[in-house]
């Protein structure tokens, strides 16, 4: 079997360290709030290229915790409009909505999935307070245009880095200058994601906040904690939204890899775009920067998806399918007004998309395996 992602054989490559790491947690006694979150949140400040990462537990609390910390300094309210891209997995949605903030859904561009910039600017409205952007499947979503309509009509820029963690964005200024940077330091605030199965993945669930702005920070880390900056002091309502010692640990071994695995997926993605050669199988459009993608997912498209998917089950072959049904046709939001509109770019992506084998610990003759399936097809 071609599993689509050996979670064993990826944090095999690292079992001593992270053993040792998990071994050195346990006889400190200490499992919250320590000296292991407060390393790792030094690491992927870092990392990313921001001053200050805040952990939590997951990536959508992240996202609720940024949109209520903005609530709570008055920069929005319950009611007020959040941009964001129809095509996504729903925990950007639900973060929006926990918050009784309403999402502004708007069509991806076909060719890269992400939110199409350009169709931004005609859904803002005198209550629209921020563009959440999502890094779908890995693939960052920037631009110069992103930056003039924010600036423009005074928005937040919000990044949904779940799945982009280690991209870069290059981007030319007045005067010729060009600026690189990460993803999860491109916008006002960032959501980021260390689910097992991301790029950077935890033993369990975790999450962080990024963000250059260190008033949102500090409001950020007393909502995790309960609401409070001091002990037994509640400024806030707030959640119980930490992460763990043990996690961090883990995730400071694993961060010292990541630029070097996200390559390795680079490699494997070339090798799927420049060899599947079937008409009936859509295949991704890769950056000209190579370095704005790094493939959490590697996502082809084909009208007869499912039958597709049988088939290479047949063969010893998993693939998955990111994601089935959208935000909007969800019986979560069936009562919502936006939930009865038409998206139907979206609706395609849902219908045609599957997902190929993806990781750092493919075998070469893995993927070949793969590609020559889906020619045979």
């Amino acid at each position: 079997m071609i599993h689509f992602l050996d979670l064993q054989k990826v944090n095999a490559q690292h079992a001593d360290e992270l053993k040792r790491v998990a071994a050195e947690v346990i006889d400190s006694g200490w499992f919250l709030q320590g000296e292991r979150v407060a390393a790792f949140e030094k690491q992927l400040s870092e990392f990313i290229g921001v001053r200050h990462a805040i952990t939590c537990a997951n990536g959508l609390d992240a996202l609720r915790l940024i949109l209520k910390a903005y609530i709570e300094l008055g920069i929005m309210k319950e009611g007020d409009e959040i941009i964001v891209p129809a095509n996504t997995f729903i925990a950007t949605i639900l973060a929006i909505t926990d918050n009784r903030l309403k999402p502004v859904l708007v069509e991806p561009d076909i060719r890269t999935y992400n939110i199409s910039i350009s169709d931004i600017e005609s859904h803002i409205t005198p209550r629209t307070k921020a563009i959440m952007i999502v890094h779908l499947y890995g693939r960052a979503c920037w631009s110069e245009e992103l930056e003039t309509i924010a600036q423009k009509y005074n928005l937040k820029i919000i990044e949904d880095n779940a799945q982009a963690i280690g991209a870069y964005c290059t981007s030319a200024h007045k005067g010729g200058e060009r600026w690189r940077k990460r993803t999860g330091s491109l916008g006002d605030a960032a959501g980021n994601s260390f689910y097992p199965g991301k790029n950077l993945g935890a033993l369990g669930d975790s999450g962080a906040v990024t963000t250059n702005d260190e008033v949102l920070a500090s409001t950020v880390r007393a909502l995790g904690n309960y609401g409070s900056k001091q002990k037994y002091v509640f400024e806030y309502s707030g959640l119980n939204s930490r992460m763990d010692e043990i996690q961090a640990a883990f995730l400071s071994v694993k961060l010292k890899y990541l630029d070097a695995e996200n390559e390795i997926r680079r490699r494997i993605a070339n090798y799927y775009a420049e060899n599947i050669k079937n008409e009936k199988i859509s295949v991704p459009l890769l950056p000209e920067n190579k370095e704005s993608h790094v493939y959490h997912i590697f996502v082809i498209r084909t009208e007869n998806r499912d039958d597709l998917l049988a088939y290479l089950k047949n063969h010893g072959v998993q693939a998955l399918i990111h994601y089935p049904i959208p935000p909007h046709k969800q019986a979560a939001y069936k009562n919502e007004d936006w939930s009865k509109q038409s998206f139907p770019v979206t609706e395609k992506i849902h219908r045609e998309v599957l997902s190929l084998p993806m990781s750092p610990v493919m075998e070469p003759e893995e993927v070949k395996r793969v590609v020559e399936l889906l020619n045979q097809y």
